[in-house]
Parts: structure tokens; sequence; C-alpha cells
């Protein structure tokens, strides 16, 4: 391995607020914001420990020379921000000894990870320890793909599962199978089948999955009893009329600055809200199999949106919601949709008494909108074969190996062993294990993650707050597809 210049993200970094992801979503305390942020795909929750987190800034900012980590030193020209992430990671020196990993976990997600990568270096005593690198999360695929095209990738990375077709396609990361086969690993052995499919590309494994982070559903208890509703109400819910039902009672009970639903009316919740309805319903892959053609299902596309907007319309969301969390994490909102990743703030959360559930089935199936995390190893070619061979260990053993431990992070652990082991069945998180099945993950194709999504949650925005009517959204949706195939 030649000399590395990175840098090592210490695991004690914070958010202010969900960014999610999980990615795209975090939390801080118990009583910050707990929004998505738009790119709403990682899950980055912070500490609850609102002293320590402060801690950790102050020294990650303080900190611009010297050693920061054993094997990792930042030097004169680190850019280091006030959240520990670093903006120019090849300023940094790695012992070459060390394989470098790029992350875009933040705050408590970025806890976590270390958590992780602390145990494996320890417990594990490789040849080659793993040193951890935080990016700026909105930077961290540009920076990636930019430093592999350079020759200057990092030994391993994170990739969600919508982004993994693309940086296969364009030749930024390694397949794994010889690396899996010397070492005696299937995947399937230790996997649900949807993961390996998940990633899994031109018959060739390009990741190992770490979790599933889904769009699920939230309940507060106490308000619930006050509209008389039981949570065997909740669990019975099996169509879109009882769902709306449930919320008109919580409507006409409860007092008028709590929101039956909390759900924003921009970004990325109201569009995987939409999009678990359109494949509920039965609408057809975006594109076709190699993302060539617009195969959309604009009938069931305009039904599903127009359900959503008829609950802003009626009154069963409170308008002027821009912090759906931290609404319902106030106690100002009998439901709530959001990704897993804030199930551990709100379990933090002082006088919360709320419960969780996977998304319901309100049109005929169990699919909801869900993303993944997974572990990648890019083209690097500084690194000889026994190196490569070193990373997929560390990849395999840290979702295989510790999965348990970034289930404290809420993400659903991919690793069977973890999340069907005694110790995840006590934690809320398996509730909704089972979004591991009713994932419904993103097409495959190579302008999915940016272009093509972010113009349908433009589209999709401009119905929800009403700037055009439907036919006109609905052209603007297909539209965005169309511009953004392959």
């Amino acid at each position: 391995m030649k000399k590395r210049t990175i840098c090592c993200l210490m695991s004690a970094l914070l958010a202010a607020g969900l960014l999610a992801g999980c990615g795209s979503s975090g939390s801080s305390g118990t009583t910050a914001s707990t929004s998505a942020a738009a790119s709403g795909e990682t899950a980055a929750s912070a500490s609850t420990d609102a002293a320590s987190t402060d801690a950790a800034t102050e020294s990650a900012g303080a900190q611009a020379t010297g050693v920061v980590k054993e094997g990792v030193e930042y030097t004169s020209e680190t850019d280091v921000n006030d959240d520990g992430t670093v903006n120019n990671p090849e300023s940094v020196k790695v012992d070459a000894n060390n394989l470098v990993f790029w992350s875009l976990f933040t705050g408590g997600d970025g806890e976590w990870f270390g958590k992780i990568v602390d145990q494996y270096n320890q417990e594990k005593n490789p040849d080659h320890p793993v040193s951890v690198i935080t990016l700026v999360w909105a930077d961290y695929y540009t920076k990636l793909q930019t430093a592999v095209a350079t020759g200057n990738g990092p030994d391993l990375g994170v990739s969600h599962v919508s982004k993994l077709y693309e940086l296969a396609k364009t030749g930024a990361i390694e397949p794994l199978d010889d690396y899996l086969n010397a070492a005696g690993i299937k995947l399937s052995d230790y996997y649900e089948q949807a993961s390996v499919d998940a990633v899994t590309i031109d018959g060739k494994i390009y990741a190992i999955p770490l979790d599933t982070h889904a769009e699920v559903m939230y309940y507060n208890l106490d308000l619930l009893k006050q509209a008389g509703i039981s949570e065997d109400d909740v669990k019975n819910i099996s169509s879109a009329d009882d769902f709306k039902a449930l919320l008109q009672k919580c409507k006409d009970s409860l007092p008028e600055d709590v929101s039956p639903l909390a759900l924003n009316s921009s970004g990325d919740d109201p569009f995987r809200i939409w999009y678990a309805n359109y494949f509920q319903k039965g609408g057809a892959d975006f594109v076709n199999e190699d993302a060539t053609e617009d195969t959309m299902d604009a009938d069931k596309a305009k039904e599903s949106m127009e359900w959503l907007k008829g609950l802003y319309d009626d009154g069963l969301i409170l308008p002027g919601i821009d912090d759906e969390s931290a609404l319902f994490q106030s106690g100002k909102a009998a439901f709530l949709f959001a990704g897993t990743w804030v199930t551990g703030t709100f379990e933090n959360t002082d006088g919360l008494n709320f419960n969780n559930a996977c998304y319901p089935n309100l049109f005929g199936t169990n699919q909801c909108w869900a993303d993944s995390h997974t572990l990648i190893m890019p083209v690097n070619s500084d690194r000889t074969d026994e190196e490569s061979q070193s990373c997929v260990n560390f990849m395999f053993s840290a979702s295989n190996d510790y999965g348990i431990t970034w289930a404290g992070s809420g993400q659903i652990p991919a690793a069977i062993n973890a999340n069907q082991s005694d110790e995840y069945k006590s934690m809320k998180g398996y509730n909704v294990v089972e979004e591991l099945n009713n994932a419904k993950y993103a097409p495959r194709a190579t302008n999915y993650y940016g272009g093509m999504k972010a113009e349908m949650i433009e589209a999709l925005d401009s119905y929800w707050q009403g700037t055009a009517d439907i036919d006109t959204a609905l052209e603007s949706l297909q539209g965005a597809i169309d511009n953004n195939l392959d």
C-alpha cells in the first residue's frame, strides 16, 4: 500500500438535525430538530447526549494539525468543519498499512459506525487496521467518484443501493466475488435473498449489505388514546380507507394544533409516500430493464398523487409543516411517516409515548419505500490483492459480526444473525424488520440517484403545494423520467 493522505473522523461527531438516512436524516438531543434533509437518503442521527456532542464538536473544530488518532494525522492543509467532517480528505496523512474508509455517516450514525471500526480493529487485530474518514454528506459521492477517476480513490466506502448501480456501471467500484469465494463466504447464507439481489448487478456482487432503512409508521399512544383509537385499530389497518378513518377520528377528537398525520409538503418524505402507494397499487418500475424507456404507469401515478393530496386538502395534515419528525417528537402529531433512523431519537425523548410499525398496507400489498447502506470497495490501482482481500474481510465482518452494534443507529441490520437475534428482538427496530422483505428499491438507472429522483420530487412538490394542477405535475413527473434515461 502506498502512502495515503486522508483524514480519519473521530467517532463522537454531531449533526444538529437529521440529514436522511439512510441516511438523509438524523437527530440531536431530545428536543432538537429531526427533519430529513432534501437528499433524504442517508440516516445521520446525532448523539442524544448534548454535552458529549458539544465537546466532540469543539474538539474536532479546534484540532487543525497533529495526530488525531493512532495512524492518522491532520496536516496544516486539512480543512475541518465544526462537525468534524473534512472538506479535503487528500490533505490528511494515514499510515500506509491502514485501509482507508471514506464515510458519509455523521452524527449518531458516525458514532455507531465508529464503534464498529474500533471493535473490529481491537478484537480482530487485522493485518490492516481501518481508518475512517467522514466527508460532508452532500459532497460525498461527487468527491468519491472524482477521486476514483483521478486514481486517488480510498480502499473502502459506503453506497446507497439507489446509487450502487451507477457506481458499478461507471466502473467506480470493484466486484467482490473472487474475494468472497476466497474467504468461503456465500452471502445468501447470511442475508435475505432480497438484500443479496440488491447488491448483485449483471451477475456480480458489488457490495456487502449493511442495513435497510425504510419509510415506516410511528404513532403517539397517548394521543391515540385521547382520540379513542386502540393500538389494535392501528395494527389492523388494511386499506387506505381504514387509515383515513383513523386520521379523521384524530382530527375530530384532538386539539386543533395537533396534526393527525405529520408530513412535510415538499421533499423526500411525501415522495416516499407517493412512491410506496404507487407500487402498492401495482405500478410498474419507472424504467425498463436497461433504463432506456419510460415505463411508469401514468394512471396509477395519478391516483397515488390524488390520494396524498387529499390528505392535505382535507386537513388531515396541518399546513405549514417543515419538520414532521420534530413535530411528532414534540407530541403534536398522532401519526408520522418517517425513516427508521429516527427511532432511536424518539426512544430518547422524555415523555414521548410512541410505537412504530411497518408502512401500512393501504392498496393491497406491503411494499414500502426503502434504501440500503452497503459497503463497497472503490477502484484503487495502488491497492494490492492482499489488501483488497482485507477490505472484503472487513466489510463482511462489519456487517455480519457487528450488525447488532449498527442496529443501535436505528437502521434494520441486514445480517440475519443480527436482525433475528434476541437482542434485536428486544428493540423497537424489530417491529419493522419485515421491511427487509417489503422494500421496494429504486429502479436501476445510472441517472436515478441525482437527476431523475430530484426532478420527480420537484414535479410532485408543485402539486402538493398547489403551484401546478395534477395534469401539469404528472407531465413534469414523466418528463423527469424521460430526461434521465440511460
